[in-house]
């Protein structure tokens, strides 16, 4: 028996409670091409019913007019399409995207295979925009009652944010990799903007604009997808906002996001995966670091196919935020680089100035060295006048070496070291040249040992070159080693050729080892012969092994000795070819064995006792009634025997004196008696200056012994130093002998007030900064330089009182030469400080009540004879006296260099100089009618080492007129200078005229 059904109705079939279930209940399908519920297959009504039941996103098209049933989940899909396309032809719906989707959808229902695929690219218009979007899909067949195939059923997953994740995160990476690169700001704006043109989808062009150092402008510095200088893409951007196009860049500088639309027009510019019109400008600050200004502007267009939704500005945020940070690397390497460039230009002129002092040194040492020769071969004079002679001549030849080396540093800084490599009996040369040692070595009771294989055939050395290596590594183990003995062994090993110097001297600490080779470099409180040096030895000594294709080692181990390993390759193929037995170019720096042994001979003395030596006898006790009250008691302690023996000559008529060799002999010396003063010198072996007045300040019998520090040293803060350290006065070497003699008298009498009294005038400019190392090096270099010219002055001037009426008659031309260059000398070392001090900043004025026209006078008369010596007159207009506040000294200066300067190049003739208030200035004028100046030279030779003439016909440094405008200008005025090439050179001085008044 059977049963009616009851017809099924949308209300009755599809019951769910969601928004799709409702609007399938409610739609009209008779009216559509599937016809009335009741009449559709039951496999459509299960389809339709699980497609609504589902919550994932599907599809459901049925027969050939692909009606289309969808849930919930997929509505979202097609945005704003939804709810009009239920029940309306999906080729509709999807007209945009239709051409992707067919071939899919025509397989799955002629066919009847599935299909899978991910990320597909899809055209959709779902937003009111032609919109890229990304979904992974499947297309099936869906069955009738029949079997056959009467629709297709599609499942898909909208992954349009990961794809584009992805893609952008591609994008940050290669900028990323851009900013962790070290290249120019320019370099790395080409690289960023190359970086930009491989993603056109996401930045389909863009423009990246630098701010100007002033801040007032931007420049183009990189551009993509878009031509330079459009209206669009200027080149550069006046930061006015007067200017309308310049609204977006401040307000983006101002650290706002700005967007401008609709310039479809304007930028003519296709962009996005389906080629479409680009219309917005995104303009972004590149941010500087911490809290600095931006450094630029970066203007991106947007993708006509993507919102700027939050995902899209924050990778436009990461992006701005990346090419910033590449920027900001990018300048930080500019002015490192820049800084690096600026200290490598330092250098240079360092090495082209010592270059041209290590010349102007030579010139006046050749003039001292020539006419002592001549007197100590043709003029007869006293033993004791002979031993003086000697002496200065003993300390020309070590100045004359410290010189040279100085310049072979210059030379091998600037790449211009004279070579010329020759084939040499190795081990004959070097036994040669150790043989020279031999007497110095063993007068000291060391044992000297030379062992040097015969080579199988010549080696190519510079023999020059490694005359000095081997001079400077005999030299510096006789310094350090006190017993034992030095052994010299060269050897062929492979290949090579090695030469060790070994001694059982003192050794070098593990520390100091690493840092032995390095320029002015020197091991702190080593136990030598002396202390004097200047650490370029060793130095030197690789940088002449190193042009021969070779190194040098050091083995040590304090308390046993040290060995030095030189290693030479055999052969010349190492070797540059244009050097092989070339001709030399420039003059020779070998000055051969003398000063090495000189200088040796001198630390190997004997004739002082064990600790010092008293010069001079002293009276016994109780011998005073009836005679002379007894003479004070000068202790004095110095390594250098020529400075002992000559401040010795010095003050042994006035007092007794006791030498010692170094600080701890003096100290020995002192605790056994006390002396009345103690002069000593600040760098020495075992116990140095300032070692030695701690000491004495902690003995109760020498705690108020007045001490005088001898240094070369020259600068205030040396003398501060030393005064700090508790000295009661600091004398800077070379000094006159009535100068030393009148400050021991002096300091005897006067000790106290007047330690008191200096210690508070130096104490008050003692804040400030520590030297630099090139100023310590000066400071060194300085202490080296003076020690033998204190000798020339203190001797020439023994010399001369010795001599009788005809020998002085016949000496007395080249003496006055030599004393003539000593001042040079003197004169060049002073400018040598003033140069340190002005370009450190350390100069400073002492002001005082100075009336300028008589400053000038003074100066004038004392330059007059030395000028009037070369022929030149001077005459001078002096008007009314002015009193103002100036530095005495500078100002002399002044004058010194501008009369010396129109007496050099006034070719003899006349020269006035003139003093008057004008204008409202005090001017000070000098006038000459020499050679005169050009005018490309007249903006120049107020600089450093810079002069208007060749230094081969007229010689100097080029620092006198630079010294002479950073004093003036100190002052607050300024010196300028008028002038033709021949018809000379008006210099005028202006100082400022508040504070001066008509006296």
């Amino acid at each position: 028996m059977s049963q009616d059904v009851p017809p099924q109705t949308p209300e009755s079939l599809f019951t769910g409670g969601s928004q799709m279930h409702a609007l399938v209940r409610a739609h009209d399908w008779d009216a559509s091409p599937v016809g009335p519920v009741a009449s559709w297959p039951t496999s459509l009504k299960m389809l339709v019913k699980t497609l609504l039941g589902s919550r994932y996103p599907m599809i459901l098209t049925w027969g050939p007019q692909l009606t289309q049933f969808y849930n919930d989940a997929y509505s979202l899909v097609i945005g704003d399409k939804h709810p009009a396309a239920l029940g309306t032809d999906i080729r509709a719906t999807l007209a945009e995207a239709w051409d992707s989707l067919e071939p899919l959808v025509r397989e799955a229902m002629t066919t009847g295979v599935a299909s899978w695929v991910p990320a597909l690219r899809l055209l959709l218009n779902r937003s009111g925009y032609r919109e890229e979007s990304y979904f992974d899909v499947s297309h099936a067949p869906a069955y009738d009652d029949t079997g056959a195939i009467g629709g297709m059923l599609a499942v898909c997953a909208e992954v349009t944010p990961q794809v584009l994740s992805e893609r952008r995160m591609r994008l940050l990476r290669d900028l990323s990799a851009q900013a962790s690169d070290t290249r120019s700001v320019a370099k790395t704006c080409g690289d960023l903007v190359n970086a930009l043109a491989d993603h056109p989808l996401d930045v389909p062009c863009a423009l990246l604009y630098l701010r100007a150092e002033d801040g007032r402008t931007l420049t183009l510095s990189g551009a993509v997808g878009l031509a330079r200088g459009g209206p669009l893409s200027p080149e550069t951007v006046v930061l006015d906002a007067g200017f309308r196009d310049a609204a977006p860049y401040l307000r983006a500088l101002e650290g706002e996001r700005v967007r401008r639309d609709g310039l479809e027009a304007l930028l003519a510019l296709q962009g996005g995966p389906f080629g479409d019109s680009v219309g917005t400008l995104l303009f972004q600050p590149l941010t500087g670091a911490g809290t600095a200004a931006p450094l630029g502007v970066l203007v991106t267009a947007l993708s006509p196919n993507r919102a700027l939704d939050e995902g899209y500005a924050s990778f436009f945020e990461l992006l701005s935020a990346q090419v910033a940070v590449a920027l900001r690397n990018a300048r930080a390497y500019e002015e490192e680089r820049q800084r690096a460039e600026a200290l490598a230009e330092l250098d240079r002129a360092k090495t082209a100035f010592f270059h041209n002092i290590s010349h102007e040194f030579r010139t006046p040492l050749t003039l001292m060295l020539g006419p002592l020769e001549d007197v100590l071969a043709q003029v007869p004079v006293t033993e004791a006048a002979r031993k003086d002679l000697e002496l200065v001549h003993r300390n020309a030849g070590r100045l004359l070496r410290l010189v040279n080396a100085l310049l072979d540093f210059s030379r091998l800084e600037a790449g211009r070291i004279d070579s010329s490599f020759e084939p040499t009996d190795l081990a004959a040369f070097t036994k040669d040249l150790t043989g020279h040692f031999r007497s110095a070595i063993e007068r000291t009771g060391l044992s000297f040992r030379v062992d040097c294989e015969p080579l199988p055939e010549p080696v190519h050395v510079d023999r020059q070159m490694w005359e000095k290596v081997v001079f400077n590594l005999l030299s510096n183990a006789l310094k350090f080693t006190f017993e034992g003995g030095i052994t010299v062994r060269q050897e062929v090993r492979g290949h090579d050729v090695l030469l060790r110097v070994c001694d059982t001297g003192t050794g070098i600490p593990a520390a100091e080892l690493p840092h032995l080779f390095e320029r002015f470099h020197r091991v702190r409180n080593a136990r030598s012969r002396t202390h004097e040096g200047t650490g370029i030895g060793l130095a030197l000594v690789r940088e002449l092994v190193v042009l021969h294709g070779g190194d040098v080692t050091v083995e040590s181990e304090e308390g046993r000795g040290s060995t030095f390993t030189v290693r030479v390759p055999r052969g010349h193929a190492h070797l540059p070819v244009d050097r092989l037995l070339a001709p030399r170019q420039q003059e020779s720096t070998a000055v051969g064995v003398r000063p090495f042994l000189q200088e040796a001979e001198r630390w190997t003395d004997v004739e002082l006792p064990s600790l010092a030596h008293e010069a001079g006898p002293r009276p016994a006790a109780g011998e005073g009634a009836g005679r002379e009250p007894p003479r004070a008691h000068v202790l004095v302690a110095d390594d250098n025997a020529d400075m002992r023996e000559y401040v010795e000559r010095v003050l042994s008529p006035s007092f007794d004196v006791t030498l010692a060799t170094d600080g701890q002999a003096a100290l020995e010396a002192a605790r056994a008696h006390a002396p009345d003063l103690v002069l000593t010198d600040v760098m020495m072996p075992r116990l140095g200056g300032f070692g030695l007045l701690r000491a004495l300040r902690e003995l109760p019998s020498t705690r108020a012994v007045p001490v005088v520090m001898l240094s070369a040293r020259a600068g205030e803060e040396a003398a501060v130093e030393g005064l700090e350290a508790g000295a009661d006065d600091y004398l800077v070497k070379p000094f006159s002998a009535r100068e030393l003699v009148a400050r021991v008298r002096s300091m005897l009498e006067l000790s106290g007030m007047r330690r008191e009294v200096i210690r508070q005038e130096l104490l008050a400019r003692s804040l400030r900064e520590s030297l630099q190392a090139r100023d310590d090096f000066l400071a060194v270099a300085s202490h080296e330089l003076k020690t033998p010219l204190a000798a020339f002055r203190l001797h020439l001037e023994r010399v001369e009182r010795s001599l009788g009426d005809e020998a002085l008659g016949r000496a007395r031309s080249p003496l006055e030469s030599a004393g003539r260059q000593v001042q040079r000398l003197h004169a060049l070392m002073e400018t040598l400080l003033d140069v340190s001090q002005l370009t450190t900043g350390r100069l400073a004025l002492e002001l005082n009540d100075v009336d300028l026209t008589a400053v000038v006078g003074k100066a004038v008369a004392r330059l007059r004879e030395e000028v009037e010596r070369m022929g030149v007159t001077v005459t001078l207009d002096a008007g009314t006296p002015l009193v103002g506040r100036y530095d005495r000294l500078r100002i002399d200066q002044v004058v010194t260099h501008l009369l010396s300067n129109a007496a050099k190049y006034g070719e003899g003739r006349p020269i006035s100089v003139r003093v008057a208030a004008e204008d409202g200035t005090a001017r000070l004028t000098v006038r000459d009618q020499g050679i005169g100046i050009s005018e490309e030279d007249r903006a120049r030779i107020f600089e450093r080492f810079e002069r208007a003439v060749p230094t081969r016909n007229y010689g100097g440094l080029g620092l006198g007129l630079w010294i002479a405008r950073q004093v003036v200008e100190a002052h607050g005025g300024r010196i300028t200078v008028d002038s033709k090439p021949g018809l000379g050179s008006t210099f005028v001085v202006e100082l400022p005229i508040e504070g001066l008044q008509a006296a």
